[in-house]
């Protein structure tokens, strides 16, 4: 029994409710480290689509990109 319902909750936190860490049009911004010398404003891009892999593409950037490329969000940061 205990496993069944193992099989359920990982159904519904991955089908159901998944870790969604990008939106289309979200503004997002590289890491310091992957792009050194360039501002904030100059490292942060628009989500253009989220891939089915949890890679994003960007508008006016080329290229595949993950989660791991890019600054933690802070969603206070705007307020």
């Amino acid at each position: 029994m205990g496993k069944s319902m193992s099989f359920f909750k990982n159904f519904y936190n991955k089908i159901i409710r998944p870790n969604v860490w990008a939106r289309p049009e979200m503004p997002i911004t590289f890491r310091a480290e992957i792009m050194p010398g360039k501002s904030r404003v100059e490292r942060t891009f628009r989500i253009k689509d989220v891939l089915g892999n949890g890679r994003v593409t960007l508008h006016g950037f080329v290229g595949e990109h993950r989660e791991s490329e890019f600054e933690k969000m802070n969603f206070k940061r705007e307020l």
